[in-house]
């Protein structure tokens, strides 16, 4: 009776284990935000400690974005801050890379993310509300630095800093944004988006730090 309780037992964690979310380094899981035509991924490399983001995506802007997204729910104030490496010359000058703080994984939601382009473009961008169109230049921070290298954002309660450095240099503060809809319980991860949703870029993305502040 003993061993067929045991082997009950042992099936049943089988099964749990086979449903349960697999982790991807720090974070708790990746996924396809907005149903891009060209399915992305992302993997972590715990001998280098380096992710690869591999994502298409027509955009993120007006009222809704396409893009792979690797996140993990946090609360109350953090710090995050990486290294971010574009593969190859890229198909667009806008594809893009960063950190984005994300209210849901709808493909309208509230958002904050910081923005490296293929071009060198750095900026701080947001959708103020759910369903609301990202205005240009209105919903836009610009950085002065060209080809930033590592990118890091501080979120003090509602207010959230960007910071930005080329490789080997030191952080420069881009700006500070308000973003009052988001809750204190938000998704905060790496993304990628190709801007053009017939393509697949990738990047590399290392030194990744979430601490809680």
């Amino acid at each position: 009776m003993k061993a067929k309780i045991d082997l009950l037992i042992i099936l049943a964690v089988i099964v749990f284990a086979s449903f349960a979310p697999m982790k991807i380094g720090i974070f708790e899981r990746s996924a396809d935000v907005g149903n891009p035509k060209i399915a992305g991924s992302s993997n972590y490399d715990s001998k280098t400690k380096t992710y690869t983001l591999k994502g298409s995506g027509y955009n993120i802007w007006f009222e809704r974005d396409e893009f792979q997204y690797l996140f993990k729910k946090t609360k109350g104030n953090f710090t995050v801050t990486a290294d971010f490496e574009l593969q190859g010359t890229g198909k667009d000058p806008h594809r893009k890379v960063g950190w984005m703080i994300r209210e849901s994984l709808d493909d309208d939601a509230s958002h904050l993310s910081a923005v490296v382009h293929g071009d060198g473009l750095t900026v701080l961008q947001w959708r103020v509300a759910k369903g609301e169109k990202m205005r240009d230049p209105e919903d836009e921070i610009f950085s002065k630095e060209k080809a930033s290298y590592t990118v890091q954002i501080e979120k003090k309660a509602a207010i959230y800093t960007m910071r930005v450095a080329p490789k080997g240099g030191k952080l420069q503060e881009v700006g500070s944004h308000e973003m009052k809809n988001l809750s204190d319980e938000i998704f905060v991860g790496l993304y990628i988006c190709s801007h053009n949703p017939a393509v697949l870029e990738e990047a590399k993305v290392g030194n990744v730090k979430i601490v809680q502040n």
